[in-house]
């Protein structure tokens, strides 16, 4: 496609963009590093008595972060001739957009605007809005009229380019497109409502397609492939369910545990098992009272004289834990105070049934009720002296759970942000459909401007932490750290999974509102992601800390 001179003048202001986003950010971390830094070093009371400005620069750098892979993405676009008409008004859209929120108010939550004023830096963000490159996208970005031909060149056929430009990825792209759409979506509806288990046939088609092995190293059964095919993977099966997508999500922990941490004989032992399918994990972490603080986990293991090891304690948010054959189980092994008593066991199970979920000796659970997220269920489990085997320790050695743990949650948190992906695109399609067959007062919906207007963002913001997700996941690839960028990843698209669904939910209207609606059940899953994988208040501690300590 040839590239018009407006799309060559959109190129030149992203290019142009980036130099005053990074002056603004870094203003921004410098007035927050003046309320937190003592003695270079982050103080941990000072940051949280100063955890709005701690939690405003997480947020002002994923924002700003989620602006530049936009960037990239439309350059990219240009450069191949593939910067459609929609893409180009999509980019106008978003980085207007979010280059508002960061000079005026940025949404931490429904009630928490964060304002450059708070950290005196109102000067510091009229500069960024008299820069030309900025101007140009506050004064010809986020338009009334940009707003309504993006919708009305999606409804005559324009679409958003989603190549990665790797033949591969495009190919697993489009398997899994192909089979969301004909074995997820036309009965997930049906079985969230019901509160079933996914159907074990088909979590045998999506073993068949490697779902459960995409980041397993071939010499282990796996695909060998990485985060980005991961994250495509986990996208579109979440568009289609997120249960679908989240079904994965305990065998990349586990894989990503045995693959870093396992001795030889664990990963020639499990990785081909969970590769294939045939074993279900699940992650067995979370304890009543204790969340995100892991260090305060309670639930002990103690070594037998026959090299075996038994588990006393609670556990609680076992996710999958009844169908599942292998517990990555977190335990207190020693006396050691804080995460140094930790270790991390592999412990078998017996796969449980509906009459009799928890068959195996030493354990027990109930099932724990839930709005959404269902298809794998959720649960609380209680340990007798449940018997790990002696080659259960991960590792062969005590005192490494926590830091075993920690090398998976880069990995997690990009693959919830690809689930957040995939439910935001879902929320807008369901709307986007809506809003076309529901006529009121002589006329399709899609043409009150109110409902357009959120259309249009509801695809921009999508596309936007689609790419600032995908960038986390090259940076895993590159086997650089990228947790600042995972918890971005995570942090900004829950809130639009979020946003995208509620808004969806008001498209709607009270229709929305029944069960018998998709959107109702889109609107309980997306609520989730702000919650599981690190809550957002956490998320932006860790990220606000970190972007701080790389300074």
């Amino acid at each position: 496609m040839k590239e018009t001179r407006d799309d060559a003048n959109l190129i030149g202001m992203l290019k142009a963009l980036n130099p005053a986003l990074t002056t603004y950010t870094d203003a921004v971390r410098l007035a927050a590093s003046r309320l937190v830094i003592r003695n270079g070093k982050v103080d941990r009371e000072r940051s949280e008595t100063e955890q709005r400005a701690l939690h405003g620069l997480a947020w002002v750098g994923a924002v700003a972060e989620a602006i530049r892979q936009s960037a990239q993405w439309g350059i990219r676009l240009s450069k191949e001739g593939r910067l459609h008409r929609a893409g180009s008004l999509l980019i106008r859209i978003g980085v207007g957009e979010y280059l508002n929120q960061l000079t005026t108010a940025l949404p931490m939550s429904q009630n928490e605007l964060f304002r450059p004023d708070e950290l005196g830096l109102e000067e510091e963000a009229a500069e960024l809005r008299r820069e030309p490159a900025a101007c140009y996208f506050l004064r010809e970005g986020n338009t009334p009229a940009n707003r309504s031909a993006l919708i009305a060149s999606i409804r005559s056929g324009d679409h958003i380019d989603d190549s990665l430009g790797d033949e591969t990825l495009d190919m697993i792209r489009d398997q899994f497109r192909r089979f969301a759409n004909e074995r997820i979506l036309p009965d997930a509806h049906s079985w969230h409502l019901k509160d079933t288990l996914i159907p074990d046939e088909t979590v045998a088609e999506m073993a068949e397609l490697g779902t459960f092995g995409v980041c397993i190293p071939e010499e282990y059964g796996g695909l060998g492939l990485g985060k980005l095919a991961m994250c495509v993977v986990t996208e579109e099966l979440s568009r289609a369910w997120i249960a679908a997508g989240s079904l994965g999500t305990r065998s990349e922990i586990a894989g990503e545990l045995i693959a870093n941490g396992g001795t030889e004989d664990q990963k020639s032992k499990w990785l081909p098992l969970i590769a294939s399918g045939e074993v279900l994990p699940t992650a067995v972490f979370t304890e009543p009272n204790v969340g995100s603080d892991l260090g305060s986990v309670r639930t002990r293991a103690a070594s037998s004289a026959d090299g075996t090891w038994r588990v006393n304690g609670a556990k609680t948010w076992i996710t999958h834990a009844a169908r599942s054959d292998l517990m990555t189980l977190l335990a207190r092994s020693n006396d050691a105070e804080g995460y140094a008593g930790l270790s991390m066991f592999l412990a078998p199970k017996t796969r449980g049934t509906d009459a009799d979920p928890f068959p195996t000796p030493g354990m027990k659970g109930g099932e724990i009720p839930v709005l959404g997220y269902r298809g794998m269920k959720e649960y609380d489990i209680a340990f007798d002296d449940f018997t790990v085997p002696s080659d259960g320790l991960l590792g062969g050695e005590e005192g490494q759970g926590f830091k075993q743990l920690m090398k998976t949650f880069e990995g997690a948190r990009i693959q919830t942000a690809a689930r957040a992906v995939g439910v935001a695109r879902r929320a807008f399609e369901l709307s986007y459909t809506y809003a076309i067959d529901r006529s009121q007062f002589g006329r399709p919906i899609i043409e009150f401007p109110r409902i357009s207007d959120k259309l249009a963002v509801m695809l921009a913001e999508t596309i936007m932490v689609r790419e600032l997700t995908y960038f986390a996941a090259r940076e895993k690839d590159k086997g650089l750290r990228c947790d600042i960028e995972a918890g971005m990843a995570k942090l900004l698209a829950a809130r639009v999974a979020f946003a995208n669904a509620d808004l969806g939910l008001q498209i709607h209207g009270g229709n929305g509102y029944a069960q018998e609606y998709e959107i109702s059940r889109v609107f309980c899953d997306a609520r989730i992601l702000n919650i599981f994988e690190g809550a957002a208040e956490i998320q932006a501690q860790v990220i606000g800390r970190g972007l701080l300590r790389s300074n």
